[in-house]
């Protein structure tokens, strides 16, 4: 189910059962419109089928690559665990709607979708405040290298996290969903104009050509046009739909904006890790054959660039 959704709960709908005598539905209210939730629905299924097992195959080449880590590899590893972990709550939600109905468990499944609203926006910016300081003020990147900066961004991010889906769980707070209206705005405009100045040095540096690029700015430009892509398709939807709701009518927002919206957004914990992996020459536990077979792009690089000591996640 969407994040942040405002489809009836287990609660409630144990209440409405109790005094109507009507069984619980997951689109109790939205029985006539169920479009938009069942497109909700279906990608969240392809975050349980695709979205796990990707987020677990970059915790591991992460973990394999410590020796040698990237400088955003935490943030990268921090945002793969948690979608995991938003991945594996999706089965528990669709067992609380039909069967269970508890409201412990619901609470449990709110935290989560409050760990998803705001990790994802708030790792993704730091990923990209990691590669827009390394390549516009690459000598102040220099200065800030060090893992602890790294580590205590992390810890910040962590805690606000954990703050926003707590608030979540109790409920009740006046204009709380606002907050997340106001972070997805502010996270998705600096990501934008993070990744464009990033695009814009790396042309300007490059030379007034596109051949005049080296071979590693090219592969850096085409990563990070790759990941603005990603961020428009997943962020553009709530961004652009999320502050009008008082324009639409409440049934049309609960039933079809909402859920389209959150879709989106959902759909990002397994749209993140594959076009990490789709960047790595090598995937742990695969023969080199297959690398070619799941991204041909990537074997086409292989053989233009030259090898590379870098983690490619920088």
């Amino acid at each position: 189910m969407a994040a942040n959704a405002s489809w009836p709960t287990p609660v409630s709908a144990t209440a409405h059962l109790n005094l109507t005598g009507k069984a619980f539905s997951v689109f109790d209210g939205c029985d006539s419109q169920v479009e938009g939730i069942l497109f909700d629905l279906t990608l969240q299924c392809a975050n349980v089928v695709v979205g796990i097992p990707a987020n677990i195959l970059v915790i591991t080449v992460l973990v394999c690559n410590r020796k040698e880590p990237a400088t955003s590899d935490i943030y990268l590893g921090s945002l793969a665990f948690l979608d995991a972990y938003f991945g594996f709550m999706t089965p528990v939600s669709f067992l609380n709607l039909y069967l269970w109905q508890s409201k412990a468990v619901w609470s449990a499944l709110k935290f989560s979708y409050g760990v998803k609203d705001t990790s994802g926006p708030l790792f993704l910016s730091c990923i990209c405040l990691d590669r827009f300081l390394a390549v516009v003020f690459p000598l102040a990147f220099g200065h800030l290298k060090h893992v602890k900066y790294r580590l205590g961004l992390s810890a910040l991010v962590f805690g606000l996290t954990f703050a926003y889906s707590a608030a979540k769980v109790v409920g009740g707070l006046p204009d709380f969903e606002k907050v997340f209206t106001g972070e997805i705005l502010t996270t998705f405009t600096w990501m934008v104009v993070c990744n464009a100045s990033i695009l814009w040095a790396l042309k300007k540096s490059g030379g007034v050509g596109k051949d005049d690029m080296r071979p590693m700015k090219r592969k850096a430009f085409k990563i990070v046009l790759s990941l603005l892509c990603v961020v428009v398709a997943n962020y553009l939807p709530p961004v652009a739909l999320f502050p009008f709701e008082d324009y639409y009518s409440p049934d049309v927002f609960r039933c079809y904006v909402q859920p389209v919206g959150f879709a989106f957004l959902n759909i990002s914990s397994t749209i993140q890790p594959l076009v990490y992996l789709s960047r790595l020459k090598k995937l742990p536990f695969l023969p080199d054959a297959c690398v070619p077979k799941c991204c041909p792009c990537v074997a086409g690089d292989k053989d233009k660039t030259p090898p590379a000591t870098q983690n490619p996640s920088d």
